[in-house]
């Protein structure tokens, strides 16, 4: 490789981070602006076609599989690329964002995979975006070591052996990175986290036995799949690896890319590892992409759409049948509970709740899933070697007797229950909780026993704005409207005020985040993204 001309991309609006040179390398850069280059115009269509379907969408209230894919569909000849050995067991995998402390916890915690998270997990302060990839960086290097200043207790890696495989997971199309422009023009957040990542350590990862492999969020249709596709090739081609080293799990976390999965491994097959069922931002998709929809379109509160509702069985089963017939893997979804060292009885219920939940999931004939602690890791384990023995995977159970018709996926009114008054207050409390803590650049948040990130704020201000527009009547006999939410949202600003004391309350940023719930739940012209107008009132 060549040495690169002066990179095009400028560093704006960004206090200089302690060792940040150490990224933000010229030849780091240079690749970033390449891909932004080649590959941004492309996003940028797709980001079009988006609004697009959308409005289709909203004009016939249905979807289906496509036509124009049907031959893919029909062969049953292609497979995807087979997984390399580092990710061919993948039963358990913790996620969480790319701190210091979360780097050591996760790499030790005893999971299979950790999935480094850019996205969700992660508020995109540029101290978060520049900081994860030294973190990670360090940890691969093994010069990575911390000491809690409040408790003092010291952490360190185990022996590489003893490790979890990362799995890396950018931003979604839809963000750019204010801090990194090109001409005037920020960047695309993916392009950013992919490439720094990938720059720096593709082949770092491939001497220490693994690779570069990614989590791919937010994927909306197989295009999509086929840009990232193109632009693993020519990032493997840049660095100089072999084509194929790259592996790509994608989230099916959208209502559109679940009537896509094949065509989405079909577009990745050579790069592909399999697909991943994500619950919180496939209902906010749901409501997102229906909310015109009418009365047979509304969700019950988030907690009662569990996995065993119909629609949401149709979902997981088309997927596993998919991932299997094309030897990819399939993997589970979360697991939230975060263990109160206080309540031993707390505990011993969700215990059981998770033990159901990955016993359920090892029977339907997923590979692996998902927790948000280390404490959930031996729980999930266990459920999965019932199943799996000495096996990697179950990729052999083909699921043949699984039938899912277009319908089904969106059959939300097959669903016995209904929206309630304590959802809208549940929906107000975390949403505000959850968006105070993001402004303050925190993306993974334990409120109320659970580990909560971006896609538990969309659904909590989606399903307010639904209820309001669909004029749902709970069961109280009030009426969701702008105003019986402003209320809600007023006494649990004053209830946050009582509980911090005020001190505290000014310290934090609780008023703006219960603004701006108000505002993305309330405007009639629905946000695409909460994370869109949070962005730009993210300091740093």
């Amino acid at each position: 490789m060549s040495a690169p001309a002066p990179s095009p991309l400028a560093v704006v609006d960004a206090e200089p981070l302690p060792r940040q040179e150490e990224v933000l390398t010229e030849a780091a850069l240079a690749f970033v602006a390449e891909l932004h280059r080649r590959f941004t115009p492309r996003r940028d269509e797709l980001l079009a076609r988006r609004a697009e379907r959308r409005a289709e969408i909203a004009r016939t209230s249905t979807l289906d599989f496509l036509p124009e894919t049907a031959a893919i569909r029909a062969d049953d000849s292609w497979k995807v690329a087979p997984a390399p050995a580092a990710l061919n067991d993948r039963r358990v995998e913790i996620t969480g964002p790319t701190d210091r402390k979360m780097t050591i916890n996760a790499l030790n915690s005893g999971a299979k995979v950790w999935l480094a998270d850019f996205e969700d997990a992660s508020a995109p302060t540029w101290e978060n975006v520049v900081l994860g990839q030294v973190n990670l960086i360090d940890a691969y290097t093994r010069k990575i070591d911390f000491t809690d200043p409040r408790s003092g207790k010291s952490y360190a890696l185990k022996p590489a052996g003893e490790l979890a495989t990362v799995v890396m997971r950018p931003r979604g199309w839809h963000l750019e990175e204010r801090h990194l422009t090109f001409d005037g023009r920020p960047v695309p957040g993916a392009l950013v986290d992919f490439g720094l990542y990938f720059f720096h350590n593709a082949q770092r990862l491939i001497d220490l036995g693994k690779g570069p492999y990614f989590y791919l969020p937010k994927t909306e249709s197989h295009l999509e799949a086929r840009l990232w596709n193109e632009i693993f090739v020519f990032a493997q081609d840049y660095v100089g690896i072999p084509q194929g080293t790259v592996r790509a799990t994608v989230l099916i976390e959208t209502i559109t890319a679940a009537y896509e999965m094949e065509e989405i491994l079909y577009e990745l097959r050579d790069h592909a590892a399999g697909l991943n069922a994500g619950r919180w931002d496939y209902l906010f998709s749901i409501v997102k992409n229906f909310r015109d929809g009418g009365a047979k379109f509304v969700l019950p509160d988030r907690n009662a759409v569990t996995m065993t509702a119909p629609f949401m069985r149709a979902y997981t089963e088309l997927l596993v049948r998919t991932c299997h017939k094309r030897g990819a893997h399939a993997i589970g979804g979360m697991a939230a509970f975060i263990p109160s060292r206080k309540d031993a009885e707390v505990n011993k219920v969700a215990f059981e709740k998770v033990k159901a939940d990955k016993d359920r999931e090892a029977g339907d004939g997923f590979d692996g899933s998902w927790v948000a602690h280390p404490d959930l890791v031996p729980i999930a384990m266990a459920s999965f070697d019932a199943v799996l023995g000495e096996k990697p995977n179950q990729k052999d159970r083909l699921r043949e007797d699984v039938s899912v018709a277009a319908g089904d996926l969106i059959a939300i009114d097959s669903l016995d229950a209904k929206p309630t008054y304590a959802g809208l207050v549940s929906a107000v409390q975390v949403g505000t909780r959850y968006i105070e803590a993001w402004l303050r650049g925190l993306g993974a948040v334990a409120i109320f026993n659970l580990m909560e990130d971006a896609a538990t704020a969309e659904i909590s201000r989606s399903q307010i704005w639904q209820w309001i527009n669909a004029g749902v009547v709970f069961e109280n006999g009030q009426k969701a409207t702008p105003e019986l939410a402003r209320k809600v949202a007023a006494e649990e600003l004053a209830a946050i005020r009582e509980e911090l004391g005020e001190e505290a309350f000014a310290a934090g940023k609780w008023q703006q985040a219960h603004d701006l719930l108000l505002h993305v739940s309330l405007d009639a012209d629905y946000a695409d993204f909460l994370t869109l107008p949070a962005y730009e009132q993210l300091i740093g």
